[in-house]
């Protein structure tokens, strides 16, 4: 049976303080450096960090861009992300609840970025997600998460059908284009890892 939003936050805010040493597979870094990589923020550029977690993607990105944007669902994981931004004297991060349907964002973003955390929505809770994403009308959108290159195999460790509901490649891609994005990158990081870097298309 499909967890509630309610399941979810409670459940990484349990495992907030362990997450971060928790997240140590090669291709768990692997695809949060492609993440940082292409988000490629300027000083000019508000990012949003949709499912920030601990803030490891925002407090990687804080430093290029004017502001960073961190939402999540769980208070637990945004308490370490804001204990983990103080630590370091980051003052241009500001962590909140929000979701992907609904990020509580009332300013103007220039980038999007969510890393490990849109697997959780099902596929037309993800269609939602990705146009209330283009309706913020970021110049780019970059996620980096588990997703099906290929035939989906439960037995493979980034695939926990309990938790987990993974797209395909195809059905991510479609989803993009059909909210006015434009598919720039393809990465694949294992057959069940990938990032997706998609830009706004120029209005005429």
């Amino acid at each position: 049976m499909k967890k509630t939003i309610e399941e979810h936050a409670a459940r990484f805010s349990k495992i907030a303080s362990q997450y971060d040493e928790s997240q140590d597979s090669e291709e768990y870094k692997a695809c949060a450096s492609l993440v940082v990589h292409y988000a490629n923020p300027s000083s000019d550029d508000v990012v949003l960090d949709l499912g920030t977690g601990t803030g490891a993607i925002a407090l990687a990105l804080a430093g290029d861009a004017k502001r960073v944007i961190g939402r999540d669902i769980s208070e637990g994981m945004l308490a370490e992300a804001q204990r983990k931004a103080d630590e370091v004297g980051l003052d241009n991060v500001e962590f909140g609840e929000g979701r992907f349907r609904d990020p509580s964002v009332d300013e103007n973003v220039d980038i999007v970025v969510s890393n490990f955390a849109m697997h959780h929505l099902g596929d037309e809770e993800k269609r939602e997600a990705i146009q209330v994403i283009a309706d913020l009308q970021p110049k780019r959108f970059v996620l980096g998460d588990v997703m099906f290159f290929g035939t989906p195999d439960p037995d493979e460790p980034f695939y926990s059908p309990e938790v987990d509901l993974p797209s395909t490649v195809g059905f991510l891609a479609d989803a993009l284009t059909d909210a006015g994005f434009v598919l720039t990158a393809v990465e694949t990081v294992h057959d069940q890892v990938g990032v997706l870097v998609a830009e706004r298309v120029p209005l005429e």
